[in-house]
């Protein structure tokens, strides 16, 4: 079972600290307000997953006490209350959306197999195993309508890949490389045809590779020396922010502007666990945390 991070303010770049942590100096738009973290209620047993698949819409997932999913979700205006979509999980939920009304949710089984569960925009299907053997937990993007990649660290410590294509899954392929034990990987899309995946190597440091609608690039090195799983969100074309917690335990940033990449730059902080980031809009980033409370802490 995951156990829970007991840390109350986790941030993405340019995000304020809480908690009494000191607050990093630089700020962008996409910076949240000093002082503005919510509590969204909750007993979890896992950091959050968070998805939106409109303007003004937020869904997040966490895995709770029992092993099961559990989903709350901001409609515009309010926070509906909790509800349990069932399952006996071993891994954080990943959520992904292509669509208005559209949520496929993956996670790994207590048998290491990913299962999938989606939301049609009237009821939820039933899981289904999508098979493998995975050791960590997995993540998933979309790049277009009806179009997932899912991506997830195999028991040889490489990457593997599957993609559904509107009528049918194609089956994992390995994508290599050599990610660190008992992490997990990244990825972000920012438009259709490309993708962006990341993870953390046996040297700490950030391994990127990325499909660019012909054919996957090399694995390259993005330096940085970090502990945690990493996070990556865009929020609109040719933009990445990824972020990871350092050996020193403060959380790390690099950035991707269309052209090339930032240095990386601590923003401090004493973290022991990843945040949860997603953004509905250029200029927006809604990030997600759990907190000593065990429940869900959010922050815009």
């Amino acid at each position: 079972m995951v156990r829970p991070p007991t840390l109350l303010a986790l941030l993405a770049h340019g995000l304020t600290f809480a908690a009494g942590l000191p607050s990093p100096s630089k700020l962008d738009s996409r910076a949240t307000q000093p002082n503005r973290w919510e509590s969204l209620g909750g007993t979890l047993f896992s950091a959050p997953s968070a998805v939106s698949w409109g303007s003004n819409r937020l869904d997040l997932f966490a895995l709770g006490g029992d092993s099961a999913v559990w989903h709350r979700w901001w409609d515009g205006s309010a926070w509906g209350g909790w509800e349990s979509l069932g399952g006996t999980l071993h891994s954080i939920p990943t959520a992904v959306s292509w669509g208005p009304n559209r949520i496929d949710l993956f996670s790994e089984g207590t048998d290491s197999a990913v299962w999938h569960r989606w939301w049609d925009g009237t009821s939820w299907g039933g899981w289904q195993s999508l098979g493998g053997t995975i050791q960590s937990r997995p993540t998933a993007v979309a790049r277009a309508a009806n179009r997932l990649d899912l991506f997830a660290v195999g028991t040889d410590s490489a990457v593997w890949h599957q993609a559904w294509d509107g009528a049918a899954w194609s089956g994992w392929s390995s994508l290599g490389g050599t990610v660190k034990p008992g992490h997990g990987v990244a990825a972000a899309s920012w438009a259709a045809g490309r993708l962006d995946v990341f993870a953390v190597g046996e040297d700490h440091a950030l391994w990127h590779r990325w499909w660019d609608g012909r054919a996957w690039g090399g694995w390259e090195s993005l330096g940085g020396a970090l502990e945690s799983v990493p996070a990556v969100v865009s929020d609109q074309a040719n933009r990445l922010d990824v972020y990871g917690v350092g050996t020193d335990s403060a959380l790390w940033h690099r950035g991707w502007d269309g052209s090339r990449w930032s240095a990386w730059e601590s923003i401090g902080g004493t973290l022991v666990s990843e945040p949860a980031a997603v953004s509905w809009g250029p200029g927006r980033v809604d990030v997600f945390a759990a907190g000593t409370d065990w429940a869900i802490w959010h922050n815009w």
